[in-house]
């Protein structure tokens, strides 16, 4: 499995597990711990990836603001009148 340098994958150890008796690749949980993070009202016109480039100049990186919201999925965030989670990113 290969993944890009900014993925939330990148560093995650995979492990080989059986499916109807064939071996697949699969990913390790990973540990989110809690990031340091302000509350933030999510405006009409804001998406995730605006918010992370603002911080990081990488929007790639909306990754980070869905785990600090412990979300699988980091559109089910992007609803307006939202209060999430805005990490700080360094």
């Amino acid at each position: 499995m290969a993944f890009s340098d900014s993925s939330r994958y990148a560093l995650v150890v995979t492990t080989s597990v059986l499916v109807d008796g064939r071996p697949v690749q699969a990913l390790k949980l990973r540990s989110l711990g809690r990031p340091d993070a302000d509350d933030h009202l999510l405006a009409g016109h804001e998406r995730l990836d605006l918010l992370a480039y603002q911080v990081t100049q990488d929007g790639s990186r909306f990754w980070h603001v869905a785990d600090a919201n412990e979300a699988l999925d980091a559109r089910s965030l992007e609803v307006p009148g939202t209060l999430i989670r805005l990490p700080r990113l360094p």
